[in-house]
């Protein structure tokens, strides 16, 4: 159930201590190589707060892209050289591909980075809109922007466990779907983790 004031709930979640989290959480007999090289990452999960309660602003990856083509995703990417650090990627990477003004987000917190198995280690920042905000989707890489209830993705009874064939072996996941949306992998995985913060 939904706190009266669910922005402050996810401010008291982020403080919580929660065990770190991995595409490799349900796959307990996963071996993975020692000494392998992790490529830095960072996503933005954007809240907005309005008449029909608080949502989550959410991704359709372009189906022209390479690497997770049509799949459901934070805005977010690689942290380059560039960037301050993974809030500083995490928010170039919103304004470049769903035109969020980084000055219009006030940071409420991140948490320990995620591993893929795609080898990447993602750290999740979490960010208020302040001000209205129209998207502007990057062509590119993004299909469509649409938002997803906030209470919809902290409800622990909306989350399932699947699982697919991948290389050869079978990997179960999260899934959150909503409506159309089929959310899951690493993007459900951060969704689940918050939603075992906010329900402890």
């Amino acid at each position: 159930m939904m706190k009266a004031d669910p922005i402050a709930a996810i401010r008291q979640a982020l403080t919580r201590p929660g065990r770190e989290t991995s595409d490799y959480d349900l796959n307990p007999d996963t071996v993975l190589p020692e000494g392998r090289v992790l490529k830095p990452a960072a996503v933005l999960v954007p809240l907005t707060t309005g008449p029909n309660g608080p949502q989550v602003i959410l991704t359709k990856r372009s189906s022209r892209l390479k690497h997770h083509p049509g799949q459901i995703a934070f805005p977010g990417g690689k942290i380059d050289e560039t960037d301050a650090g993974p809030v500083d990627a995490a928010l170039r990477e919103a304004e470049e591909e769903i035109g969020l003004p980084r000055q219009n987000v006030d940071i409420l917190g991140t948490w320990s980075a995620h591993e893929t198995v795609t080898g990447f280690m993602v750290t999740p920042a979490f960010g208020l809109i302040r001000d209205g905000f129209s998207p502007a989707p990057e062509a590119g890489e993004v299909d469509e922007v649409f938002s997803v209830p906030l209470s919809h993705v902290t409800d622990l009874v909306r989350f399932r466990i699947e699982g697919r064939i991948w290389r050869g072996v079978r990997r179960r996941y999260y899934v959150v779907p909503y409506g159309p949306y089929y959310i899951w992998g690493a993007t459900a995985r951060i969704l689940r983790a918050l939603a075992d913060r906010m329900a402890e």
